[in-house]
């Protein structure tokens, strides 16, 4: 996330319409207005009908006196839709920003009203006060481009099938422990499961080996596919086709990080067009929390916030880094400052150790700077 350049109020010659939208599955409810003292016009529309829309707008315009040529500005949080209405209202000449709901200030009363209509109205003062000025009444989100959003659906089937590989094995390992019996998941599992016994010595139901049968097939082409997956991945590096490929052939020639690792910083994080360690460190979740009220002063640990298999993968690189490469300066300085602490506190460092080595990898895949102490491979 980044917040956008800063515009004047007036930007564009003669008044402005302003519209936030408040998108559900069936309808989306959009919330017109000129300014903050004037009132608002609400109306509902079918989800992504463009013929309304265009007709609401029109109408809005005539009913605030508008001419037809005036430019609209309009607002909406990201959330399941993703960007395609960014890019439609973009396309249907609207200014629209994408906001991140979780940095919109709340009501922290326990009970509070809360309706389509409220939030759009609200979204609605929101949008105007920023264009005023106020870029602090919430992040807006960095739109990525067509290319670099599908870039990211490869590693993200990745992710899905090992899942989904994790899921079938346990619930074959659960089926098998209800009879008592123990075994390790194979090549040979169809073969072995005609021959298993409980511990009681009886044979195993005829129900239950149907079961596992169904499950091991299904489980047999999740990986099928998983294998397939992961060999186009690697053909799609090796080529380096594309910007990600690119970052992920360069952050592989560092000792200790593999293809699947690189991948996931190349696309998640590093094609985000960040452009600053402190965006880098925002957007996985690292940073440190701290709280002050008068006297009162304590950490509250990291954020949290940002992409959470990002951070995931961040914490395992710094477990490897440490490994895989005792002698650079990021290494030595997690062992000075917290290996003759406890296990507890090196956990704890781990995670700063993992800020410092995103950041060092962000820089070194852009700029090719290649972390103080660092080796690469042959």
């Amino acid at each position: 996330m980044t917040l956008v350049p800063h515009h004047g109020e007036s930007t564009e010659n003669g008044p402005v319409l302003y519209m936030a939208l408040e998108l559900s599955a069936s309808r989306w409810q959009l919330a017109f207005g000129l300014g903050l003292a004037t009132p608002s016009r609400r109306r509902t529309i079918p989800t992504g009908d463009e013929a309304a829309l265009r007709r609401e707008l029109a109408t809005a315009r005539e009913r605030f006196g508008l001419p037809a040529t005036a430019p609209v500005r309009s607002c909406y949080e990201a959330g399941r839709d993703g960007f395609w209405v960014h890019r439609w209202l973009t396309r249907l000449a609207v200014t629209n920003v994408v906001v991140d709901s979780a940095s919109i200030e709340v009501s922290r009363r326990r009970r509070r009203a809360k309706t389509d209509r409220l939030d759009a109205d609200a979204l609605l003062r929101r949008l105007i006060r920023y264009w005023l000025g106020e870029r602090d009444q919430w992040k807006v989100v960095h739109v990525p481009s067509v290319a670099v959003e599908d870039a990211r659906q490869a590693e993200r089937s990745l992710a899905m099938l090992t899942a989904e590989r994790t899921r079938y094995r346990n619930r074959l390992h659960g089926v098998l422990a209800t009879q008592g019996v123990r075994l390790r998941l194979g090549r040979s599992f169809l073969a072995q499961l005609a021959t298993l016994t409980r511990p009681d010595g009886g044979q195993l139901p005829a129900g239950v080996v149907a079961r596992l049968t169904l499950q091991w097939a299904l489980l047999q082409t999740i990986e099928q596919a998983l294998r397939q997956a992961r060999a186009a991945q690697r053909t799609q590096v090796a080529a380096a086709a594309t910007p990600a490929a690119v970052r992920t052939q360069r952050l592989e020639r560092l000792t200790g990080i593999r293809a699947r690792s690189a991948a996931v910083l190349a696309t998640e994080l590093f094609a985000r067009d960040l452009r600053n360690r402190r965006e880098v460190g925002a957007l996985s979740g690292l940073v440190a929390v701290p709280y002050q009220s008068g006297d009162a002063g304590h950490d509250q640990g990291i954020s949290r916030a940002g992409l959470k298999h990002v951070r995931r993968i961040a914490v395992e690189l710094a477990w490897t880094w440490v490994r895989w490469q005792p002698d650079s300066a990021l290494t030595r300085w997690y062992r000075q400052r917290f290996g003759p602490g406890s296990g507890r506190l090196r956990r704890i460092g781990i995670v700063a150790l993992a800020r410092k080595l995103v950041i060092a990898l962000w820089r070194y895949s852009e700029q090719g700077i290649v972390p103080a102490g660092a080796r690469l491979r042959a």
